[in-house]
């Protein structure tokens, strides 16, 4: 599967991966995907996880989880989140880590596909209260790319690591260019 997978992704679609996810030393983290502008960021996600070779779950909302797809979105590496309001989401999530020997869990800050001027920060206080990295990776549709960062650890200084965060970003169009995050 993974010459398919290969195949597909340099071959057919002339992507490159760009960095790694220090698999052997990183067994939890956040990994934050941006842009996310398009439906077509789920099947360069899958792709990109069987060409590096790791289980890097995401989560969705719940109602995906239904039939007739259930099945598929739990097989590869769906976790279904109840999003009704009033739940104390992030020690939720941050409960997963603490509970598993590996969770690599990927999150789209923007929060929806449409045009967004600023992240939701849910992710950030995962990582934080799960006491894991984040690693940014981008699914830049205007070089035909994914970047993948070091491993950064978030400080108390949520403003100044949004701004690093942001800076990593700069200039990645998504699939859909006008939704794409724009870096100030």
């Amino acid at each position: 599967m993974p010459s398919i997978s290969s195949f597909i992704y340099h071959k057919i679609l002339g992507w490159k991966i760009v960095g790694d996810f220090k698999a052997e030393t990183i067994k939890k983290c956040v990994v934050i995907v941006v842009p996310h502008t398009s439906w077509h960021d789920f099947y360069i996600g899958l792709l990109i996880r069987r060409l590096v070779k790791l289980k890097i779950s995401f989560l969705g909302k719940k109602e995906l989880f239904r039939w007739p797809f259930g099945w598929y979105f739990k097989k590869v590496g769906g976790i279904p989140l109840d999003r009704t309001p009033g739940q104390n989401k992030v020690d939720a999530i941050a409960e997963l880590f603490e509970k598993r020997n590996e969770l690599r869990l990927a999150i789209a800050p923007e929060g929806t596909r449409k045009k967004v001027k600023e992240w939701k920060t849910g992710f950030y206080h995962i990582a934080k209260a799960a006491k894991v990295p984040i690693i940014m990776v981008t699914f830049d549709f205007g070089k035909k790319q994914s970047m993948i960062s070091e491993p950064f650890y978030p400080t108390d200084n949520i403003e100044k690591d949004f701004q690093y965060m942001y800076s990593f970003y700069k200039g990645v169009k998504g699939k859909i260019p006008e939704y794409s995050f724009n870096v100030d």
